[in-house]
This record gives C-alpha cells, structure tokens and sequence, in this order.
C-alpha cells in the first residue's frame, strides 16, 4: 500500500521568519487520522528566514532528527554542545531524560530543513547530540542509513529507537529499490526533483506513507534527493 500525501494538503503556519507544513498532527494542526505512521511521530518541512530561528526549549523522550535541505541550522543546548549542519547533513538529538536545545539559521540565506521526530524505544538514558556530513556522492544512486537504532549500521548515527532514517540521490533515469519488512512502515519524502514508488508519482516535498508492499522500487523521474523512515 502506498498513500500518497501532497504537500499541497499539508497543514501547517506561516509565522514570518518560518514557514512550517506538517506531515503528520503537530502544534496547531490536527487530524485524528494522521498522527503518525508506526514510530515516526513528526515529519515538519521547516523554511527559516535568515537570522531566525527557534528560541532555547525543552525536549524529552523523543528522538530529533534534522535533515538540511538548503542553508545551514546552528544547534547549541545546555549540554555544551554546539554545531553548524549544512545542506545535505544530518544531526540527532536524543532528548532522553531531558535537554534544551535552540536552532538558529545564522545564514545569510534561507534554510530548508525536514525535522523528524520519532518516539524511542528506549527512555530513561542522558540526553545526546551529534551531527555527520553525508557527501551526497556516496549516496548516488543507492539508500545509505544516515541515523539508525541498530548496532550494525555503526556508519550511522545512532538513534534510541527501532527505525532507520536513509537518504538517496538518483539521476534522472536511475533507480534503487528498498527492503521493507512485512511488519514496517516507511515514509518517503523527496527533498526535491520527482520519483515514482511502484508507478505512484511523488513530487518533490509529498509524502509517501508506505506499507504491506515488501521491496519496493523508486524510479528518479528528474535528478531526486530522497530521505525515507523506516518505522517499527
């Protein structure tokens, strides 16, 4: 089964210095019927102006990946830890017992990020933050894990909760196909350019809730980077 989910039906607010569609039910957007998909709990497709950004806030129990798309975020917490990601990095923030945390975009351009949250398998542990560069060449043409909760993705960051996060870039014309188990969910987002999942048509920022299908095969219909949740 392959749902497709067009950006244009997002919900979401336009508050000036962000512009912020939901995936899923989050802040003041709900519906009962999208509350998540398996353990991926938030899918927010975020634009920050220049010199803006989310203010120090608490977090607990969740695990936080961003994704930049364009620009750069800027990550400090209470921690010490401080970090600049940028377009096509990755960072994770594991709340656990709590942590508060501010993202900036200190660019001079506007930034483009996917957040996801996804609820943890485990709790109870110290919060963390870490962050990766993933060159896009070592993701062309194939899915590489970026954050992960399992052991033997150990190139991945790790994540505290049963679900891996992948990236891909295909050429126009390329295709990569992905294993999901019977009893899995993905969710596939493309960052931009346009696929097809099985003969379905995914543009660049839809959201393609995934399930039941087993291995699946995603068709580059123009030059596509692609992030994809595989959930419990």
């Amino acid at each position: 089964m392959i749902e497709l989910r067009p950006f244009k039906a997002l919900g979401g607010d336009n508050h000036g210095w962000l512009d912020a569609k939901h995936h899923f039910s989050f802040a003041n957007y709900y519906d009962p019927k999208r509350m998540g998909w398996g353990n991926l709990r938030v899918w927010n497709d975020d634009t920050i102006e220049p010199h803006t950004g989310f203010p120090p806030h608490p977090h607990r129990d969740m695990e936080i990946i961003t994704y930049v798309r364009e620009g750069a975020i800027t990550h400090e917490d209470n921690l010490g830890n401080k970090g600049r990601t940028e377009a096509g990095d990755v960072q994770v923030m594991s709340a656990g017992t709590g942590i508060a945390h501010s993202e900036y975009n200190r660019e001079d351009v506007t930034t483009r990020i996917f957040q996801i949250w996804i609820q943890p398998t485990r709790t109870g542990e110290k919060p963390s933050w870490g962050a990766k560069p993933f060159p896009k060449g070592e993701r062309s043409g194939r899915f590489v894990t970026l954050a992960s909760g399992y052991a033997d993705d150990d190139d991945a960051l790790p994540i505290r909760t049963d679900a891996r996060v992948v990236g891909a870039t295909l050429k126009a014309g390329e295709t990569a196909e992905y294993a999901l188990g019977t009893d899995r969910r993905a969710y596939l987002v493309p960052a931009s350019g346009l696929v097809e999942i099985d003969g379905v048509r995914v543009n660049a920022r839809d959201g393609a809730a995934i399930s039941q299908v087993g291995t699946f095969t995603v068709t580059a219909i123009e030059d596509s980077e692609l992030v994809l949740v595989d959930a419990a």
